[in-house]
């Protein structure tokens, strides 16, 4: 109940961390469980965040196979994923529940133009993506002029002919792709969202964000992420409050403390912050572990 107050306030993280919490309680219900898995599917799809979403929509199905919403929720998800294949699939077993459903019938004829489109794309010669892609950058890079945001951007070796960095970008992202594959893309309300990937060097693992919203704190997520204790974690350190989070200025080979409550478009407006190959990255540290002080003793770090 209270996740649904604040999700009708449109505060999805604050609701996205009260869904958390009920399903912390293991109450035992598969119906229940199934109701907060998908509304926390709801909340992640409006922070951006819709491989989390797709993540919570598959659990609900596989606790409820007839919930309706969450299999609604799902097909959502691969369409902002660009799966249509798959979003096809999703909506013909909704379909299947309920023929009349609105919402998975104009999603399936949408899926299947879209699925059209994709493939003939495809088949455009090199030469015309690179055009397509330098008469596009100049908005991408409007878009991040405005922001204040600074790239690094690394042309692979098919772009080299199209000049200077800009042609990474296109309208909706990063061309070809960004280190991980996902792209940076503009969301129906003018904001940005951004693939992140948070590396945690003690153990050597890597979580990876593929929609993180600008106007999203980094609290909202870690609250998410560590809902529950990663298996690498055996101390139980990696708690969303004895958590700190640093950027690396690999030019100055200077650490920089990242403020939790904090957005990531504020962390992206750093003035030495520099987002490289499309993806922002924040390292993850236990607060005051013996690993974190070995790691920070040989560098400059500037905390908050």
């Amino acid at each position: 109940n209270e996740g649904n107050e604040y999700f009708k306030e449109k505060d999805y993280g604050r609701a996205l961390a009260a869904y958390s919490e009920g399903l912390r309680r293991r109450c035992g219900d598969a119906e229940l469980d199934a109701v907060l898995l998908t509304n926390r599917a709801a909340a992640h799809f409006h922070l951006g965040n819709y491989r989390s979403a797709l993540n919570d929509a598959i659990q609900a199905k596989k606790l409820k196979p007839t919930h309706l919403k969450a299999i609604i929720r799902g097909a959502l998800c691969h369409m902002e994923l660009k799966n249509f294949v798959e979003a096809i699939a999703w909506c013909e077993e909704g379909l299947q529940i309920d023929s009349k459903e609105k919402k998975l019938v104009e999603m399936r004829a949408k899926a299947d133009k879209l699925k059209l489109g994709g493939t003939f794309l495809g088949t455009q010669t090199g030469f015309s993506r690179r055009r397509k892609c330098q008469g596009r950058a100049e908005v991408g890079t409007d878009l991040l002029c405005e922001r204040n945001i600074k790239l690094i951007l690394e042309p692979s070796d098919e772009e080299e002919e199209v000049s200077g960095g800009l042609a990474e970008m296109s309208l909706d992202g990063f061309h070809p792709g960004s280190a991980t594959g996902a792209r940076v893309h503009l969301d129906a309300d003018g904001s940005l969202s951004w693939p992140v990937l948070f590396l945690y060097p003690e153990h050597e693992q890597t979580d990876f964000t593929v929609a993180f919203h600008e106007g999203s704190r980094f609290i909202d997520h870690l609250m998410v992420m560590f809902a529950e204790l990663p298996p690498w974690d055996l101390e139980k350190k990696y708690l969303p409050n004895n958590l700190e989070l640093y950027f690396e200025d690999e030019e100055r080979e200077e650490m920089y403390e990242v403020n939790p409550e904090h957005t990531l478009l504020q962390v992206l407006q750093h003035e030495r912050y520099f987002v490289k190959a499309g993806t922002p990255t924040v390292l993850v540290f236990a607060k005051r572990s013996p690993f974190s002080k070995k790691y920070f003793s040989s560098k400059k770090v500037h905390r908050l």
